[in-house]
């Protein structure tokens, strides 16, 4: 939908520099957008591709907006405007309404008028789905479930027995919420299945990535709150419990009844052990694993940095002897106190 830049200026609510009669109709790179385009800059690591850039209009802090050879629309949170002014250039589509003739919805389900159950979908006993909610293809909610207003599942999603989902939920391909957590009991050399009797709860305004998993819990529910995002496959054990707006990156691992707080952010490939609970307002750094709670909010890190194979294999040899070395300097220490 092609606007000037006057009238994306006035949308956003930002600062115009230059012509407002000029039109742009899409998005693009820095490096690559053409007159018809906005871009962004974010990243100091690109300013390099402002000073040659063809955009038609760019998105930018205003201490960069000197250098910029074409408009700017300045913005102090470039890449959240940036991510509005793409919203209204591309506006989602419509929702639909009605019952795919291939869906099978039981007959206790109660579906908003107003709702999508799209071809190949399951809807089971006892089911709500609320209004303007899009169940894409090959979805299947189950007994007792509950979708809230707005919410969208976009193909292949599965929500097991008593999820419950809140308004402007979206989930991915393949997201799979309400599956048995991982609860065994040992008998013997054996191990035998512990019921998962709990149900999940998510909030508003959550976003579940492709083939992330959401365990029930096994006595309580797994409770997702209001504004977590959730990126792809990323694992949630039972009964664990995640605050508003925290933000978790690909291939996390959260094990059960962790209890992960408010406005987190938890990096590429985290692993959480079970049963810890982390504080507001924590940053944990990618691959890093946390093996105890952490009760002071701040950013965290662990593991080692990637480095050439000869120094990484030389360090590894010495990582054996190290606590035979802290012993040796911890002796000499107390050596050189007593002779003073």
């Amino acid at each position: 939908m092609p606007l000037t830049l006057a009238q994306l200026a006035d949308r956003l609510g930002v600062e115009l520099r230059g012509d407002g009669a000029r039109r742009v109709r899409s998005v693009a790179t820095l490096a690559h957008a053409g007159p018809d385009d906005l871009a962004f800059l974010a990243n100091r690591a690109y300013r390099r591709f402002l000073l040659t850039t063809r955009a038609g209009v760019v998105v930018l802090a205003p201490e960069d907006a000197q250098f910029s050879p074409v408009p700017v629309l300045v913005s102090d949170n470039p890449y959240a405007t940036y991510a509005e002014a793409a919203r209204i250039l591309f506006p989602p589509p419509a929702p639909k309404r009605g019952i795919h003739p291939s869906a099978l919805v039981d007959d206790s389900a109660q579906v908003d008028a107003s709702a999508w159950i799209g071809p190949q979908c399951v809807v089971a006993a006892g089911a709500v789905i609320g209004a303007r909610a899009q169940l894409g293809p090959a979805c299947l909610v189950g007994e007792g479930s509950r979708i809230g207003d707005d919410c969208r599942l976009l193909a292949h999603v599965t929500l097991m027995d008593k999820v419950r989902l809140g308004a402007r939920v979206t989930l991915q391909p393949g997201a799979v919420v309400g599956s048995d957590g991982f609860g065994m009991a040992k008998v013997g050399e054996a191990w035998k299945p512990v019921p998962q009797l709990g149900g999940v709860r998510i909030g508003d305004d959550v976003d579940i990535g492709a083939n992330t998993t959401v365990d029930r819990g096994a006595l309580e529910d797994t409770v997702i709150g209001d504004g977590v995002k959730i990126d792809n496959q990323v694992q949630v054990a039972h009964n664990v419990v995640i605050g508003e707006h925290t933000a978790i990156a690909g291939c996390v691992g959260i094990s059960g009844s962790a209890r992960i707080g408010r406005r987190c952010t938890l990096a590429g490939g985290v692993g959480i052990v079970g049963h810890l609970e982390i504080t507001d307002d924590v940053h944990i750094t990618a691959m890093s694993m946390v093996t105890r709670s952490i009760t002071r909010p701040g950013t965290y890190s662990a593991g080692t940095p990637l480095m050439p194979n000869t120094q990484w294999r030389r360090n590894a040899v010495r990582m054996r002897s190290l606590d035979e070395l802290a012993r040796e300097v911890k002796e000499l220490y107390n050596h050189m106190l007593f002779n003073k």
